[in-house]
């Protein structure tokens, strides 16, 4: 099968993550992707190690540089100026996360590709945009930070605590891709590429949705609840006899049936406990009462019946599990690629007509 991008070929300029996960994914589709390095010592992710991947690849930069042939490119220099400059003057889409401005003085800015390229899709990725944040550092941890997402996130008030995975990252790749696939639709329209912007600042912003909502249109700063939900009750990590068990109960029917199976039927009717609003006002009553229940049995009985009657709720897994409850699944989460001995993680869209393939291993750094 042909992918949705076939014949489209993109200049990646970018290092690390943000932009190298949302090439990786263009290049899935199909997308010709030529990944541009440092001679000699190439994106700084190859050498964030360990671990290790069994060809000796730091398995950080292989989780996102899969479909992609590397070329070294001393951008320093005259000669990888001038190479750099007839790639992107032959590329459909570029995408680069250098210093706002970067590109620009090494005469390979937007305006100047575009007069020669017009149909050049150039996407740019930032730390903080264009304007008076284009001299802070873009690193995810600063933004979980300065973002907000560290202030609702942690065991407990005075506790902030960073996402376990480059989280801001990976949503700023996901925005570049849908930006860049919105303007390869304008394209087939108009035959004009244009410059999409995106920043892991704002980025962050939209993903954080409720909580971002709840800051804008009500005025509410929120704050740390560590599993428990702003909104919801109960919809937070509880103890049994054995180990934790989530409940993710989003309504007042399944909360009645979480309480017939174990055995509070009656609580279902508590005026404290009869409707979300009034549980989130109580949510300390609520957890006792239902810790005091599953206190009679373990998780994995609870998750069965739990299940079995409707109610969400589910164990708090380690990777290993977790891929293994996917493949239980029939999800496929882990694909080879010819070639290669190393694994990687699938690709998470299923197209009838146009599915994701898996062509070229992460390139080792002696062939760039």
């Amino acid at each position: 099968m042909t992918g949705a991008l076939d014949g489209i070929v993109v200049a990646d300029f970018s290092r690390v993550l943000a932009g190298p996960y949302a090439t990786m994914l263009l290049g899935d589709l199909g997308a010709e992707v030529l990944k541009v390095e440092r001679p000699g010592a190439g994106d700084d992710t190859r050498h964030w190690g360990p671990p290790y991947a069994a060809d000796g690849t730091a398995t950080y930069f292989a989780g996102v540089n899969r479909n992609k042939r590397s070329l070294w490119l001393d951008l320093s220099s005259p000669e990888g100026l001038a190479e750099a400059r007839a790639l992107a003057l032959r590329a459909d889409v570029m995408v680069e996360n250098f210093k706002p401005g970067g590109l620009a003085r090494m005469g390979l800015g937007y305006e100047t590709l575009a007069a020669e390229n017009p149909r050049l899709i150039l996407c740019s990725i930032s730390g903080f945009g264009s304007g008076a944040g284009a001299e802070l550092p873009g690193y995810d941890l600063l933004v979980q930070a300065m973002g907000g997402l560290m202030s609702v996130t942690g065991p407990g008030a005075g506790e902030p605590t960073k996402v376990g995975v480059a989280l801001v990252d990976v949503i700023t790749g996901l925005h570049a891709v849908y930006g860049i696939l919105a303007a390869l639709r304008h394209r087939d329209r108009t035959g004009e590429g244009q410059h999409v912007e995106v920043n892991l600042l704002s980025s962050l912003l939209s993903a954080m949705v409720n909580q971002s909502s709840a800051y804008v249109a009500g005025g509410v700063v929120p704050g740390i609840l560590g599993n428990d939900h702003p909104s919801i009750v109960p919809y937070a990590v509880y103890a049994t006899a054995d180990k934790p068990l989530v409940l993710a109960v989003g309504n007042d029917r399944q909360f009645r049936s979480l309480c017939t199976v174990l055995g509070i039927a009656g609580a279902a009717d508590d005026e404290r406990f009869a409707t979300n609003p009034s549980r989130v006002a109580h949510r300390a009553q609520v957890r006792t009462l239902l810790e005091s229940a599953l206190a009679a049995d373990g998780a994995d009985r609870w998750h069965h019946d739990l299940t079995a009657a409707g109610v969400p709720c589910g164990p708090i897994n380690g990777l290993d599990d977790a891929f293994a409850l996917a493949t239980s699944l029939d999800l496929s989460p882990v694909v080879g690629v010819p070639g290669s001995a190393v694994p990687q993680v699938a690709n998470p869209l299923r197209l009838s007509a146009t599915p994701p393939s898996y062509r070229l291993a992460p390139p080792p750094l002696e062939d760039a």
